[in-house]
């Protein structure tokens, strides 16, 4: 005999939507305390949830929702993650203007992304709505739906604010950095910079996310130039702000630094998050792996900045990136010691940028 709960996960596929609806709200609290129960006849419910995606709205409410928490099973990610049409239909529905649980449905790519061959999404394409103004790239798409999307402003349901986690995830492939620090031919845009604009902006995860994507990208060596240069990504100023609060320099100092970090208001406040502080100063790290981007950052005095970063936040991973940043930026060039920042890097990186998103 089937248990009450066995009972209520196979009323998942019923044919009336009343009855749907009734055991998809029920059984969301259930994909994260009994996610067994789903993985029934070889994953015969999740393969129902998956076509209920596209359901009458507050059923699919429910259904996304049980399908991000369950997300966090290997096998069940496995069978979400490789499952092309069941991918397209996700990636069909939140470029719509007005669908109503694109918020869900970008928690839900974020935590597709865990799984390695989601990577392929930078080679899909599909139709783009006329109001998002993109091409038929869906890695364009998704990005401008994260920039335009921000505040409500393309879905009145939605900030988008998740595919900031999607996009940090992306670019722990080689081919997804090459992705974002290449001007794409629709907009005459680099996609890096439409993200950089967003690492003040009021919303943690987008800021989050935002600020890992960056590192991630940063491991691209060959793309340093373009990260430093003024003409091109110019993220220095995108990366030193959100580390700086209201302390008061040398003038000397002050004077040297990037114009935007001149002068700041007295009321300036450093990130509040120290993961958000400790990724920047990381990308920083990477960005002082060659001669050229440790000769910039000494012209443009960040270790001031790293200095007093070091001196006001209390958190020992900020700190010891701080100090780590601090003895490349002061070792002599002629000193033999080298030591291969990327590969520290790697290896130091934290589990929470893996975590998965639940509901």
């Amino acid at each position: 005999m089937p248990t009450e709960l066995e009972e209520l996960v196979g009323f998942i596929a019923d044919p009336r939507p009343e009855i749907r609806a009734l055991s998809t709200e029920h059984l969301v609290p259930y994909s994260t305390s009994q996610p067994g129960i789903f993985k029934a006849d070889n994953l015969k419910p999740v393969k129902n949830l998956k076509l209920l995606i596209k359901d009458h709205p507050k059923i699919a409410e429910h259904v996304i929702s049980i399908l991000i928490n369950l997300s966090a099973d290997r096998e069940i990610l496995e069978s979400l993650a490789t499952d092309d049409k069941f991918l397209n239909e996700v990636l069909r529905q939140i470029i719509i203007a007005t669908e109503p649980n694109a918020n869900l449905l970008s928690m839900l790519l974020a935590n597709l992304s865990k799984w390695d061959s989601l990577k392929r999404i930078l080679d899909m394409k599909q139709q783009a709505p006329e109001e998002l103004k993109s091409n038929d790239v869906v890695m364009n798409q998704l990005v401008d739906l994260f920039v335009k999307g921000a505040d409500g402003t393309y879905n009145k349901n939605a900030d988008f604010d998740h595919l900031a986690y999607l996009f940090a995830d992306l670019t722990k492939h080689a081919e997804i950095r090459h992705y974002f620090v290449r001007k794409q031919d629709y907009d005459g845009i680099v996609p890096l910079t439409k993200l950089k604009v967003f690492t003040e902006y009021k919303s943690d995860v987008r800021r989050k996310g935002v600020a890992s994507t960056i590192k991630n990208v940063a491991f691209d060596v060959p793309s340093h130039p373009l990260f430093l240069s003024e003409d091109d990504i110019n993220i220095l100023p995108y990366i030193l702000l959100p580390i700086m609060g209201s302390e008061e320099y040398d003038e000397d100092e002050m004077m040297s630094m990037l114009p935007d970090l001149q002068l700041l208001p007295p009321d300036k406040q450093r990130d509040a998050d120290p993961h958000i502080i400790q990724t920047h100063v990381e990308t920083l790290l990477l960005l002082s792996s060659t001669r050229e981007g440790r000769d910039q950052m000494r012209d443009v005095k960040v270790y001031p900045i790293i200095r007093e970063t070091h001196l006001r936040v209390d958190n020992e991973g900020v700190r010891d990136a701080c100090e780590r940043l601090v003895q490349v930026l002061m070792r002599d060039e002629a000193d033999p010691d080298k030591v291969d920042r990327i590969k520290e890097i790697e290896d130091g990186d934290e589990d929470e940028d893996n975590a998965i998103i639940e509901v």
